[in-house]
């Protein structure tokens, strides 16, 4: 079957006329968001003329996504720092707003560090000699319930290591503080049983204060720590000459008169050649915390003023790189033809991945075993879902597919997936294979057809969705008699504070046989175009 029914797609990592999103304008400046999809709690670092970054990836697998920029505009995914989430057998199954929260990255003695809290666990650390690896298995530096938002810091001149991090209350029953440690130069142990250094409680209008970021400049201690909520709070910043404080606050950016809402929680980036940047993020429903750049300056006082006078800009001059050459164009790769059976950095499973799920071989296409499951009636509980972000700007995807399994009940799909989700693929019945579209509300324990099944005697089938403005999403397929429209529009929702997800999985029902055959799918196109089978484009 053409791939090309509604048109190609670019090339992984490219950002072609194609791509939903491209935040280079191509005149020297810039546009936010500059990663338009839910990479949550950014943390970013120089090392030499390059920027990298990673985001909370929560209870997906593999996490904590690694990101490369030379001029902090245009990004490209190079892979993932965590192969696992540990303890392994607490991630056997989707815990989709538990996992990596709000991690740091920095860059010390060599090495590249990535510092997270999982709220349920404690605060774990992994570190590299180089960005791709190898990392270590994560390690378990201060155990308990509701520790989040860690940041280390090492001090250059006194050769002290200190770490900081905030309080979850849904766990602990404490928040809108700040506590800190003496940490170990090696970064294996807390050297005191911690303090608070900030308590948001005792500042006139603070709350919920998370996020810190700890650095040194000019003598102070500096913490970039954001509070009053991730959809209306602000970003602050805190100064101290020791670093147990007494430290001083000044609210550095918020909305104001944008419609940015919520600005807060990132990465100051000094670049080689000198300027000053702060990349955060905004909440954006089911496209989940996209990230924003801001320019950045120091006052008079020395107090930091991001964006335009304290208020996010929408465009901006693009930082200069030191050696003058531009980088080239790029997004974050979306499209995959899973060379050799693999899929591409920009795929997660839901949970831990176990053996067999999707095989390697020597052609094009991936190859989903249809893995046994009582679940298989709800997206939501399959730890077998491979997902990338939703694109935060109109789109289109397709995908090809092909249902090799005999099993009957069987079944294999695209998705949009939340606390709600929708999917269309194909399904084995007793009278062969037929085209289903099913959908679940939040509330919902199961799924329930959103159009009447049709037949799909090749077994063969090209799945299309165009996702309109505010994530409303139109589907389509092709089964060989022309495309054509499936059901109502569906409205995306993130998972809790996950921005919605698309997914391809397949999965068959108990009881039978382990076995039940794979569904094999191809050349996965996401493109800028959306138009549903009957030309009307996703903008109408």
């Amino acid at each position: 079957m053409d791939g090309g029914v509604w048109g190609g797609g670019a090339k992984d990592g490219g950002a072609g006329d194609s791509a939903p999103w491209v935040p280079d304008r191509g005149d020297g400046t810039y546009r936010n968001p500059v990663l338009n999809a839910d990479y949550s709690d950014p943390d970013a670092v120089r090392v030499g003329a390059d920027h990298y970054l990673t985001a909370s990836s929560f209870g997906r697998v593999p996490g904590l996504p690694l990101l490369h920029s030379r001029d902090l505009v245009n990004w490209t995914l190079l892979g993932h720092a965590l192969d696992r989430l540990e303890p392994a057998g607490a991630f056997a199954a989707p815990r989709h707003d538990c996992g990596v929260w709000a991690p740091a990255l920095r860059h010390h003695a060599g090495r590249f560090w990535i510092f997270w809290g999982d709220p349920d666990h404690g605060i774990q650390q992994v570190n590299a000699p180089d960005i791709r690896g190898p990392w270590t298995r994560p390690h378990l530096l201060k155990a308990g319930r509701g520790l989040i938002d860690p940041c280390p810091l090492w001090d250059e001149e006194t050769g002290e290591a200190y770490l900081v991090h905030a309080w979850a209350k849904s766990r602990s029953g404490v928040k809108n503080r700040l506590t800190g440690h003496r940490m170990s130069p090696d970064g294996r142990e807390l050297l005191d049983p911690g303090a608070v250094i900030v308590d948001g409680d005792l500042l006139p209008g603070w709350f919920t204060l998370e996020g810190p970021k700890l650095h040194r400049r000019d003598g102070w201690f500096w913490i970039f720590a954001p509070a009053g909520g991730v959809g209306t709070g602000w970003q602050g910043a805190f100064r101290s000459r020791a670093f147990h404080g007494p430290y001083e606050e000044r609210v550095v950016l918020a909305q104001g008169s944008t419609d940015v809402n919520g600005p807060h929680q990132g990465a100051w980036v000094t670049t080689a050649a000198g300027e000053d940047y702060f990349l955060h993020f905004q909440q954006r429903g089911a496209y989940g915390r996209v990230v924003h750049l801001q320019p950045m300056r120091w006052d008079d006082d020395g107090w930091p003023v991001i964006g335009r006078r304290g208020e996010p800009v929408g465009t901006a001059r693009k930082p200069a790189t030191p050696d003058a050459a531009p980088q080239p164009t790029a997004v974050p790769a979306t499209d995959d033809d899973f060379p050799g059976g693999a899929p591409g950095p920009q795929w997660q499973w839901t949970a831990n991945p176990r053996p067999g799920w999707a095989a390697a071989h020597d052609g094009a296409g991936l190859r989903l075993a249809c893995v046994r499951t009582a679940d298989a009636h709800d997206l939501r509980l399959l730890p077998n879902v491979l997902t990338q972000r939703l694109p935060g700007a109109p789109c289109a995807v397709t995908v090809e597919l092909a249902l090799e399994s005999e099993a009957e009940g069987a079944r294999a799909g695209l998705a949009v997936l939340g606390d709600a989700f929708a999917w269309i693929g194909l399904e084995r019945g007793p009278d062969g294979v037929r085209l289903v579209h099913r959908f679940a509300e939040e509330v919902a324990e199961r799924e329930r057809d959103a159009a009447r099944p049709r037949p799909a005697p090749s077994g063969r089938a090209l799945l299309h969705i165009a996702a309109l403005p505010g994530a409303r999403c139109r589907f389509a397929a092709d089964t060989g008699e022309g495309p054509r429209e499936s059901g109502p529009v569906f409205a995306a929702t993130p998972w809790r504070w996950v921005g919605a997800l698309l997914g391809l999985f397949a999965a068959a029902p108990r009881p039978g046989p382990d076995a039940a055959g794979t569904a094999h799918f191809g050349r996965f196109r996401l493109t800028n175009d959306p138009q549903t089978p009957h030309g009307k484009r996703a903008d109408t």
